[in-house]
């Protein structure tokens, strides 16, 4: 439940798109109304209304010629503030709605709508308490609290729980059998890997409680939890991947703890703004600037991480042309190189393939622009444990003390 408090007439979003099938539903609780006003007011000009994301455009144009939302076209309303005060000054402090959008719309065959809060009395203040419900009603009467296109997220985000386990465990049979050539890191992405499995197990869970219930139930909790730790854990791994540690050099640069010491506490940014976001609504006035913090901080990170590569590679650039060890250079710097094709295919697909998938595809289908996005994670983690298998016959793991030479040491020392 959450109290608003609105002075500007401009619409405030509630709930973005949300997809409805064709027997979509909306129930929308007021309590503890009260306004402040000079003069008279028109409580049938402030309310809620439905609108579809095609006629949002049309909205803001009419919006922008000073039309009040309730007069504008493909607008669709739901409850304005006179029934609330009716029901109020009857000695009813709650006001109840369950509308059925398919006896509100003409030819109503589904779609994506979002909910909107509009108030036009430009020197009237507002405040309420509002619980909505969203849901479709299934054939068999049953609510589903998922919007269309999502309802196979649980589904989805359990089966590539046991992929992930699956690779958990062979990864960890690898490294029980090769545990002397095993190094650090080898068993720092083994934890990545477990808490990745975590956290898609949580997200089962969660969606399937939402789907069932409308509620998390404290398994956004535990999503919250496994993916901060993720985030982090995926990061540092790639950062002590590409600089080569624990299995090329048993030391980091100041240069690579600085980076580090750098996308932590980003990593720890996102987290906070996730949970900002999941539980708040567009209303609340820092939504937008969070999911703003969100993005600006993920592309941060994508390109911080691409550092230690390059750095990496401009190295072994110049140590390939040293006598004696020429060769071994050259294996380590095409792999380098390798990986660096990967992290930027990586960030490339599910950053923009993914969103451009979810922006493009038929609403019933956007479960798949989540399974793309999880399987080019699965995909990336297999790969990078592949090229950095810890196995004797691996040329690029050998940890030779003649590369731990005295200019790395000083410049470690830096």
């Amino acid at each position: 439940m959450t109290t608003i408090i609105i002075v500007s007439c401009d619409p405030t979003l509630i709930v973005p798109q949300n997809t409805f099938g064709s027997d979509g539903y909306i129930d929308i609780a007021v309590k503890d109304f009260n306004y402040w006003h000079k003069g008279s007011i028109d409580l049938t000009q402030i309310g809620f209304f439905v609108t579809t994301s095609e006629a949002e455009a049309q909205l803001e144009v009419d919006l922008a010629q000073g039309t009040c939302a309730f007069e504008a076209e493909n607008v669709i309303k739901l409850l304005t503030f006179d029934a609330v005060e009716s029901n109020k000054a009857a000695g009813s402090e709650l006001t109840q709605l369950s509308a059925r959008l398919a006896d509100l719309i003409k030819d109503y065959r589904g779609g994506e709508f979002s909910l909107f809060y509009a108030n036009c009395q430009k020197l009237a203040v507002v405040s309420f308490d509002i619980r909505v419900a969203l849901y479709n009603v299934r054939g068999n009467g049953i609510k589903d609290f998922l919007s269309v296109g999502e309802d196979m997220l649980p589904t989805v985000f359990m089966i590539m729980f046991v992929l992930f386990s699956v690779a958990a465990a062979l990864w960890g049979m690898v490294l029980f059998r090769q545990r002397k050539q095993a190094h650090r890191l080898h068993y720092l992405m083994m934890v990545l890997v477990a808490f990745k499995a975590l956290t898609l197990l949580s997200q089962a869970g969660m969606y399937h409680l939402i789907r069932t219930t409308g509620h998390p139930e404290g398994w956004n909790v535990a999503f919250y939890v496994f993916n901060f730790l993720r985030g982090i854990l995926f990061f540092t791994v790639v950062v002590l991947v590409g600089t080569g540690w624990s299995y090329m050099t048993p030391f980091l640069r100041d240069r690579e703890k600085r980076l580090l010491m750098v996308v932590i506490p980003l990593q720890v940014c996102a987290e906070v703004a996730i949970v900002i976001l999941d539980e708040n609504t567009p209303a609340s006035r820092s939504w937008f600037t969070w999911r703003d913090i969100l993005h600006l901080v993920d592309i941060i990170c994508c390109c911080a991480i691409l550092f230690p590569i390059v750095w990496s590679i401009k190295h072994l650039r110049e140590a390939a042309g040293t006598d004696g060890k020429a060769a071994r250079n050259l294996l380590k710097l095409q792999l380098f190189r390798h990986f660096y094709v990967m992290v930027v295919i990586y960030i490339y697909f599910t950053r923009i393939v993914v969103y451009l998938l979810r922006s493009t595809m038929p609403y019933q289908y956007v479960w798949l622009s989540d399974g793309a996005g999880e399987l080019a994670t699965l995909a990336f983690y297999v790969t990078t444990a592949v090229s950095f298998r810890p196995t004797a016959d691996n040329p690029y793991l050998h940890l030779a003390d003649d590369e731990i030479d005295l200019q790395e040491l000083r410049e470690a020392t830096l």
